[in-house]
């Protein structure tokens, strides 16, 4: 059965997830961590997004984010496939980190963001890792607060702007606006087919984007994004250790994600096609 169209177009907002292979961890330590956030400040960057809200749990994550050009595919695999390959290299494992695709909702920005914002900052709270969504580090939580110094790739301004004009009120607001959602039900339950929350008409103005809802249900994904990272950017990120373990994942990540040619891999590095060939344990191509 082929995969359902990814409905991308200028200005969508989506809930955005993606989950450990066989819910598997997908960070073992605060390194981990640390990297995970480096890259999707960079996927972030490169890809031009508005990130609104994200979680990183042990074996999920969660982001909110906005695309104002159509590059959430693009996006998703720069992130997962780096940080896939620096994991495995890091914990010299081999294998996908994450299972299957990565989950996206197409959501109503008025009046849905904030519910789904105070659900993203809630997972650890409702996965009972902390009692408060303060005692989590590794969320967006605290620095929407103003707990925290706020990362470089996160936008605060939308979502602190629907609670109040000066930003210390706007702070005390939100915090008090996530503390009422603990106990409130799923925005999930509002979904339409699983991949829309919001009215019928945005629904319908989604739907519209593409050719009919025939080929939503039909049409596959393509498998390699328009907009990839270069060779020297996927060098640079995965083998800056200049070591064969490194060099190795890097081709892989090259090959495998991002759709590069083995003659195109061997010219960037400077080697014979059969090098390549090697390290992805598969004829030249």
């Amino acid at each position: 059965m082929a995969r359902p169209l990814r409905i991308e177009f200028p200005g969508a907002l989506y809930h955005v997830t993606s989950r450990g292979n066989e819910k598997r961890p997908i960070v073992i330590d605060d390194d981990d961590r640390r990297l995970f956030l480096g890259i999707l400040s960079r996927a972030i960057e490169r890809s031009a997004w508005l990130c609104h809200a994200y979680c990183l749990m042990n074996n999920h994550y969660h982001l909110l984010v906005e695309t104002p050009q159509p590059t959430l595919s693009a996006g998703m695999h720069y992130l997962n496939g780096v940080y896939g390959q620096k994991f495995n290299l890091r914990h010299d494992r081999t294998g996908h980190l994450f299972q299957g695709r990565f989950k996206s909702i197409l959501i109503e920005k008025e009046p849905h963001l904030l519910e789904v914002m105070r659900y993203v900052v809630l997972n650890p709270v409702r996965a009972r890792i902390v009692a408060q969504p303060e005692h989590w580090l590794w969320s967006s939580y605290r620095a929407t607060a103003g707990l925290t110094r706020s990362e470089d790739f996160l936008s605060t301004h939308w979502v602190l702007s629907k609670f109040a004009g000066r930003r210390t009120a706007a702070r005390q607001a939100y915090r008090r606006y996530v503390a009422e959602g603990a106990g409130l039900v799923s925005p999930w339950d509002k979904t339409h087919a699983d991949r829309f929350l919001g009215s019928k008409a945005f629904i319908a103005k989604c739907l519209g984007r593409i050719d009919s809802t025939e080929a939503l249900q039909r049409a596959p994904e393509p498998s390699h994004p328009a907009i990839r990272p270069s060779l020297t950017e996927l060098f640079q990120d995965i083998a800056d250790r200049r070591d064969k373990r490194g060099t190795a994942a890097a081709i892989r990540c090259a090959f495998e994600i991002h759709g590069y040619l083995q003659r195109d891999i061997a010219h960037h590095l400077g080697v014979h096609c059969s090098t390549v060939s090697r390290a992805l344990g598969r004829p030249g191509v």
